[in-house]
């Protein structure tokens, strides 16, 4: 109140009384009227929130209805693309990476996901390009890129549950950088005729696969050995990495995720065997368990590509077994996940909905008067 407004009462109660109090009733009415606007008021404000939720949702739904066309149509193109045209898909292939795998780093790097992309499966992608762009003919470097592709990516879009689900574009990318890379080198070891034909040495009679490998020594160590050694160089630089550089970001912010504390989360949730591996050693020693076993893991899938290698039937199969472990989880996802989810969704909406307005009542607990 001003000074103004002071003198005025005291003019009007000279005396120095005070002015009267308002009856009950109309006190008690003033405090049902800012009730009923508070009320109001929250009403308002979760029907704004029902609306926008109500308008991301279609969004959302509209972005995934084109996702999955556009991935439908993109994934019959490039079957159509493997039998009309195999010498074509190592083209595809790179430019896949080129386009998806930035685009994934800022995506991933919003969601604090982005030391996912020093995972081994990027690192030897980015090996395959090197290859396919700059050394096609060393048939060395082929070999390395084949182990790599045929082993650890190929049995990881197995082990880890790699899913084919049309409608979601990271599910995509992440089968595609598993899956791509064993399709481009099945093409250029078998069904690449202008490859093959370019490799085989002058003045000799035409191979009828490329690389010809006639020395078994010559095979275990361009398939088996030097890639174990390019693997122990990632493994050595993701530790030093993640465990030494950076360590303190990671204990300063625990919403940064690596692929160990994803895993480890999961399986701990679940208390599943790996779990229980990953502790033989104590707490305090996870993560060389995590190192051992991925290690165990990546040399057994190594040793399994040798014979992948030296067979077409073999290969083929693989072929077979790995589009399928993609699909059949895929449909897990779809027919398992995500009811899950659209149950949560529901439930959350639920929350969501306008309060109904409820009769007011005094503080003696007795309704008010309207």
């Amino acid at each position: 109140m001003s000074d103004a407004e002071d003198h005025a009462d005291a003019a009007d109660y000279p005396n120095g009384e005070s002015p009267p109090k308002l009856p009950k009733r109309f006190r008690d009415r003033s405090k049902e009227m800012l009730s009923k606007k508070a009320v109001h008021t929250k009403q308002m404000l979760s029907k704004q929130a029902v609306k926008i939720a109500k308008q991301a949702e279609e969004h959302e739904r509209f972005i995934n209805k084109v996702t999955h066309l556009v991935s439908v149509l993109g994934f019959g193109g490039f079957c159509f693309l493997l039998g009309a045209r195999p010498q074509d898909i190592p083209y595809v292939y790179c430019v896949f990476y080129v386009i998806f795998v930035p685009l994934r780093w800022i995506y991933y790097r919003f969601k604090k996901w982005h030391y996912y992309l020093l995972d081994f499966c990027y690192y030897a992608n980015t090996i395959f390009l090197v290859d396919l762009l700059f050394y096609s003919k060393n048939e060395k470097l082929f070999m390395v890129c084949f182990a790599f592709a045929e082993g650890p990516l190929a049995w990881a879009l197995i082990v880890w549950r790699c899913s084919l689900v049309f409608s979601s574009l990271d599910k995509i990318v992440s089968v595609l950088i598993h899956l791509l890379p064993g399709l481009v080198f099945f093409t250029i070891r078998w069904w690449d005729p202008a490859t093959f034909e370019a490799m085989h040495p002058e003045g000799t009679a035409r191979r009828p696969t490329w690389p010809y490998i006639e020395d078994k020594s010559f095979l275990w160590t361009w398939l088996f050995l030097v890639p174990l050694v390019a693997y122990t160089l990632w493994q050595v630089l993701y530790f030093l990495i993640v465990n030494v550089l950076r360590r303190q970001r990671f204990l300063r912010d625990p919403e940064v995720m690596t692929s160990y504390r994803e895993l480890s989360k999961k399986a701990q949730k679940a208390n599943n065997i790996w779990w229980r591996l990953s502790g033989l050693l104590g707490d305090q020693n996870r993560m060389l368990m995590y190192i051992f076993l991925q290690g165990i893991f990546t040399v057994a899938t190594m040793a399994l590509a040798v014979p992948i290698f030296l067979s077409y039937e073999l290969h083929v199969v693989f072929q077979i077994l790995k589009v399928s472990a993609a699909i059949w989880n895929g449909g897990s996802f779809l027919l398992e996940v995500m009811p899950r989810q659209a149950i949560l969704k529901e439930k959350k909406k639920s929350e969501m909905q306008p309060v109904e307005a409820q009769p007011n009542t005094n503080t003696d607990g007795k309704m008010l008067s309207s």
